[in-house]
């Protein structure tokens, strides 16, 4: 899969150097543009033809995506399934992360070692004040 990014966005950073969200395509113009007349050694153009096969679109690693809010969610993942953190509190996303440790499942976008590692050790800070 082509990632399309904007053209010298790799040069500044409001454009998205070092930020992940701001890395986002529009087209090439301008008159000299080597990018727009899609000459040979410069990035890819968004155009028709890169569009990924029907089922495999909407998919991370060929499993289909599910939110995780709460522990029952965790509890029903199939085998084709991945997990994605949902937008929820400390609280229960430390929960979460040590039942998904436990029944050994990987959740997409949080590394779950680092994040208990990171938290006990807040909490330990916490407890000695």
């Amino acid at each position: 899969m082509v990632k399309f990014l904007r053209r010298i966005w790799s040069r500044y950073s409001k454009l998205g150097k070092r930020r992940k969200k701001k890395q986002i395509w529009r087209r090439p113009t301008g008159r000299d543009n080597k990018m727009r007349e899609r000459r040979r050694g410069y990035p890819a153009v968004v155009s028709i033809g890169y569009k990924k096969s029907k089922d495999a679109r909407g998919k991370i690693e060929d499993k289909k995506q599910v939110v995780v809010n709460k522990i029952k969610d965790l509890e029903r993942l199939n085998k084709n399934e991945i997990a994605i953190m949902g937008n929820v509190g400390k609280k229960k996303k430390i929960e979460i992360a040590k039942k998904a440790k436990d029944m050994k499942i990987s959740i997409y976008n949080l590394n779950v070692e680092k994040f208990l590692k990171q938290n006990i050790k807040q909490k330990k800070e916490n407890e000695t004040k």
